[in-house]
């Protein structure tokens, strides 16, 4: 028995014939796959938009570090303003009230606060100049530590040399200009700072001598003013304090305010970067656009989708010259398979599906595939060759009728 005619149901069963069913099947599955072609072709024109506004909505990480960087600074700024105006208002109302309190002092005391006055002006000035004095000491005291370890690399490197007299090592010849250089600059620091020294000491003495002098021509009237300079030199020391405190204060918000900008100039960098890259992006798909719009699918898929507009143009090809076409002499006639069902067979072939509705007749024809695949021959070829067979049949009896 042929497979031609296990494929074909029984006449009057009441069920519809296996060509006209694999047909039909034929059809609804190339409309299902012709809708889903439709679909992703309409995923594929929106997709543009969909990446664009996905790439919009996603927030760049460095986007909102730079954001919480800035919150930061000007909440800071903020916080630190209000302490600055603080620290002024008060070192106002401490100013205001000092310079009240001492002219209240003055008006007490009259004329002998102005006749005291260089005398406290000269223990200013004396002051001064011993801390220029004790600065100085200080620079002489380090010129001299730097002469004394010149010298001493001078003498470990002509020692050196003295230890490799036969050999003449030139890094100890350089060791030794190069501290020779040293001890000469050294030497020249020491001497500059002991001049300086002289100078500061001898202006500290001769501040100290005119105010022994003040003090002793102005004693009454020193004595007489003293509450009012020493009243003074109490306000002094608070208005320096809280001027410090104001000094602080404005370079905090100074470095705050750099923070700020930086900040900010950050910001501006990513926004023109994240423009820049959108800008490609339109580009490039404008690009893709002129040359052919979208690319093919990718994978299993469109490898199907290619496959089975092969098998469906190869039926369509060959039906055009009357292949798989059934006999209209009746029922019990016997008839041939369509080659389209065979290409519908093909487009199955990932599928099990299809398998539940052939019960013994696909045992027989897996047994007669086995069968002719130990001759060497192919299920399909032979096939193929039933049907030229039956083809040749149904011409010679139309042509005898």
């Amino acid at each position: 028995m042929e497979p031609g005619r296990q494929r074909e149901n029984p006449p009057g069963s009441g069920e519809p014939e296996s060509g006209e069913w694999r047909e039909e099947s034929a059809a609804v599955e190339t409309g299902a796959r012709d809708d889903t072609l439709k679909n992703r072709s309409g995923d594929g024109g929106n997709e543009e938009t969909t990446n664009e506004k996905q790439y919009e909505e996603e927030l760049d990480p460095r986007i909102q570090e730079e954001l919480e960087h800035l919150n930061q600074a000007s909440d800071e700024i903020n916080r630190v303003e209000l302490q600055l105006d603080e620290a002024r208002s008060s070192y106002r109302r401490i100013l205001t009230d000092s310079a009240r309190k001492l002219n209240a002092q003055g008006s007490q005391l009259g004329a002998c606060i102005e006749k005291a006055r260089p005398y406290y002006e000269a223990r200013r000035l004396a002051k001064e100049a011993q801390q220029e004095t004790q600065k100085a000491a200080l620079r002489y005291e380090r010129a001299v530590s730097m002469h004394t370890a010149a010298r001493e690399m001078v003498y470990v490197a002509e020692q050196g040399l003295l230890a490799d007299r036969n050999t003449l090592d030139p890094t100890w010849q350089e060791m030794l200009n190069h501290a020779t250089a040293k001890v000469n600059e050294a030497e020249e620091e020491r001497l500059r700072s002991e001049r300086e020294h002289q100078r500061v000491t001898q202006l500290c003495q001769e501040a100290e001598a005119h105010v022994q002098t003040l003090q002793k021509a102005l004693k009454r009237v020193i004595i007489k003013s003293k509450p009012y300079f020493e009243l003074k030199a109490q306000f002094n020391h608070i208005l320096e304090e809280h001027k410090s405190k104001v000094v602080q204060l404005e370079e905090r918000v100074a470095k705050v305010k750099t923070r700020y900008s930086v900040a900010l100039r950050n910001l501006e960098q990513i926004s023109e970067h994240i423009h820049a890259q959108r800008g490609r992006i339109r580009a490039a798909k404008e690009r893709n656009r002129a040359r052919g719009g979208r690319s093919s699918p990718v994978g299993a898929e469109s490898e199907g989708v290619i496959q089975a507009g092969a098998y469906a143009g190869w039926v369509e090809k060959h039906r055009d010259v009357g292949w798989g076409r059934r006999e209209k002499a009746g029922s019990d006639s016997m008839s041939v398979i369509s080659l389209q069902t065979i290409a519908s067979d093909l487009e199955k072939f990932d599928s099990v599906e299809h398998l539940g509705d052939l019960s013994d007749v696909g045992s027989i024809i897996g047994e007669e595939k086995e069968a002719e695949s130990e001759r060497g021959f192919r299920v399909d070829d032979r096939i193929v060759e039933r049907e030229v067979v039956n083809l040749s049949r149904q011409d010679s009896t139309l042509s005898l009728q």
